[in-house]
């Protein structure tokens, strides 16, 4: 069953606006990740760790497609675990001077050997939690 997680929410701000907060990596730090070494170039592999300082879970991902104001896709793996890799895909478009941001996690599968922190209901809570109370919040108030 290789369904992919999808994750929407309509977020009251600008396309401009939430694509900044995507790839700007100073406002990534508000809302998302502290994310040192991302650069918005395909092939830019970027890492970073949980919140909370206890550095558990290293994330490295790959940027594969950008496509300014309209798609962010890169890999999402987890290398101290596994050398398996999924593939994040955001996506925006402008309706009535809000967005529409609509996120994709595929091959959630490849994880399934890891346990429960990486379940498809993990994740789901997670991107939930980060798109509909972290981006939304960040960029209403």
């Amino acid at each position: 069953m290789n369904t992919p997680i999808t994750v929407q929410y309509k977020i009251k701000a600008l396309i401009e606006k939430v694509w900044n907060a995507l790839t700007d990596q100073n406002e990534m730090t508000s809302w998302y990740f502290d994310i040192q070494d991302f650069e918005l170039e395909v092939g830019k592999v970027f890492n970073f760790y949980e919140p909370g300082g206890e550095n558990k879970f290293h994330h490295q991902c790959e940027i594969l497609e950008i496509i300014p104001n309209q798609k962010l896709k890169h890999t999402w793996s987890y290398p101290d675990f596994s050398d398996q890799k999924t593939i994040v895909t955001w996506e925006l478009s402008s309706e009535n001077n809000e967005t529409l941001v609509k996120l994709t996690h595929e091959d959630i599968e490849n994880f399934k050997d890891l346990g429960d922190g990486f379940s498809r209901l993990s994740f789901t809570g997670g991107w939930n939690a980060i798109l509909g109370q972290s981006l939304k919040g960040h960029l209403e108030n």
